[in-house]
């Protein structure tokens, strides 16, 4: 599977990007109408009826408790944050049928000035713990300034981490599943391929029925709508990164008018359905691809080739070498590094520029030592692979979530071959895998609910757009395109290469989005900045 979000290189202590790419399950949206009339309810009695005093009148009187409940903070085991746990009804359509549980976590404002509010932040995924991207880097690692004025929230969403997680296959299992040749070469490997498909998707729907009707975009947009009212504040203020962009644009359709400080950083296209987006990104990894071409052979121990025109067609000609004869990594669950793992392993450092060094040094060590611990160990990293065969839930939560949100790039494995050649030309290194991988969706046991979606978000206050112009998970074109269609959005561009902009070393980036979230003041038109 895929994901919008940016993998941890496995041995870099720099911070995580918001999280995205893998292999590619679209996730898109279905925008329910807005509640945007603000008028008042004509009689306030009880509690329940203050609550829905505060909301559009369309608003169902079920939903009023959720809008009113009280958060119960508590300390959670890391210094310096509180948490606590959230109601969302499983079904908005049908509230008496039953609760999801929801984690929230937060950081409390730590400085002088005039507190802000709360700060929501999400990395992406979908299935990246929102909370875990708080506890990591987000609470310590967000400008001073911005710590000191908001409280730093987050909310694993519906199916994630700590929110009654999605689950599929154990760690045996996904161990398999991530080894699986997702370049067939003949009917026997793509029978093989369908195979660990269905069985993947019949252990989602065995181990999560309950759940996995209900983890779309849409209902984890309205949730964070409920955790605004919980938090007391009469607007949202939100840093979504990949994913984490289509939640921040669902929720200011569905709610322009509590759409506060909204930024948007990776921005994804809602309205392209699967196939396109999944073909969008296969193109931004091969211009990543090529970035890390250019840079590896002005290092003496690129072991790809002299020159960036042969880098693509000798890590090609190993992928196939590998395809027949794995090499041994090391590893004690006796794994060895075929194609399809060390193909992650290339993809994760695609995110950072940060990781080329070490994607240099692991495929030098598997090409001329016949060692795939390094690739192997980037693969583990982008599918959050514990040391003891230990998966988190990631891959699981983000199917869930692509397979709920959009119809399927493709229904057979036929369409697949029919459209290879697209894939291929949009990358010759990673297009035949990339289209395969689009495959997963067709044998999901829950039909969409979702589809592409243009968003406009009339009557929001400005949403700042941030596009990194060589990004490989969410090309750039995206967020021109989602900026196009957000009737208030600014469009801030980053020219440089890795996933998402926001704290990735260029001052320019990072002053605009401060002034944003700080003083309201969103960046000027057509504002562009490079690294500094």
């Amino acid at each position: 599977m895929h994901l919008w979000r940016t993998p941890r290189p496995a041995t870099s202590s720099a911070r995580p990007p918001a999280r995205i790419g893998g292999a590619l399950l679209a996730a898109v949206l279905l925008l329910v109408p807005a509640c945007s009339s603000e008028g008042p309810a004509t009689s306030v009695g009880s509690p329940a009826e203050a609550v829905l005093a505060a909301l559009p009148r369309s608003t169902p009187r079920a939903l009023a408790p959720y809008y009113g409940q009280k958060l119960a903070w508590h300390g959670c085991g890391v210094p310096g944050f509180q948490c606590a746990t959230m109601k969302a009804p499983l079904d908005y359509a049908k509230p008496a049928e039953g609760d999801v549980r929801l984690a929230v976590a937060r950081k409390r404002a730590t400085g002088k000035g005039k507190p802000l509010g709360s700060l929501l932040v999400n990395p992406g995924g979908p299935g990246g713990s929102a909370i875990g991207y708080l506890q990591q880097y987000a609470a310590i690692g967000y400008p001073a300034e911005v710590r000191a004025r908001y409280d730093m929230v987050a909310v694993d969403p519906r199916g994630v981490a700590r929110s009654e997680p999605v689950t599929c296959l154990d760690g045996r299992k996904m161990d398999a599943y991530a080894q699986t040749d997702t370049t067939p070469d003949d009917r026997a490997e793509t029978g093989a391929l369908v195979d660990a498909y269905r069985k993947f998707a019949e252990g989602c729907g065995a181990h999560s029925p309950r759940l996995l009707r209900h983890v779309s975009t849409v209902e984890s947009a309205r949730d964070m709508d409920l955790l605004r009212a919980a938090l007391g504040d009469a607007k949202l203020t939100y840093v979504g990164a990949s994913y984490g962009t289509l939640l921040g644009a669902t929720y200011a359709g569905l709610f322009p008018q509590r759409a506060g400080r909204l930024v948007l950083d990776g921005a994804m296209d809602p309205a392209l359905p699967a196939r396109r987006l999944n073909l969008d990104q296969t193109a931004g990894f091969e211009t990543a691809f090529r970035s890390f071409a250019k840079d590896c052979v002005r290092h003496r121990d690129c072991p790809l080739g002299k020159q960036a025109s042969e880098v693509g067609p000798h890590l090609k000609a190993f992928f196939r070498k590998l395809d027949a004869h794995p090499i041994p990594t090391g590893d004690i669950d006796g794994r060895k590094l075929g194609e399809a793992l060390a193909t992650t392993g290339v993809i994760a450092a695609m995110y950072d520029q940060g990781a080329w060094e070490q994607l240099r040094g692991a495929l030098a060590s598997a090409m001329k030592s016949h060692d795939g611990a390094g690739l192997l160990a980037l693969s583990d990293s982008y599918y959050e692979r514990e040391a003891g065969g230990r998966y988190s839930n990631l891959m699981s939560a983000n199917a869930a979530v692509n397979c709920l949100d959009l119809p399927a790039a493709f229904a057979t494995p036929d369409q697949v071959r029919k459209d290879l050649p697209a894939f291929e030309k949009a990358s010759p290194v990673f297009g035949e895998g990339l289209a395969w991988a689009s495959l997963g969706c067709a044998y999901w046991p829950v039909r969409p609910t979702g589809e592409p979606h243009r968003i406009e978000a009339r009557g929001a206050a400005p949403i700042v757009v941030v596009g990194t112009t060589r990004d490989p998970a969410t090309p750039y074109r995206w967020a021109r395109s989602l900026s196009r269609q957000l009737s208030s959005a600014r469009l801030l561009t980053y020219e440089s290469d890795g996933h998402t902009a926001y704290g990735r070393g260029s001052a320019c980036i990072d002053s605009a989005i401060d002034a944003y979230l700080l003083h309201g003041t969103p960046p000027p038109a057509g504002k562009r900045c490079s690294r500094s």
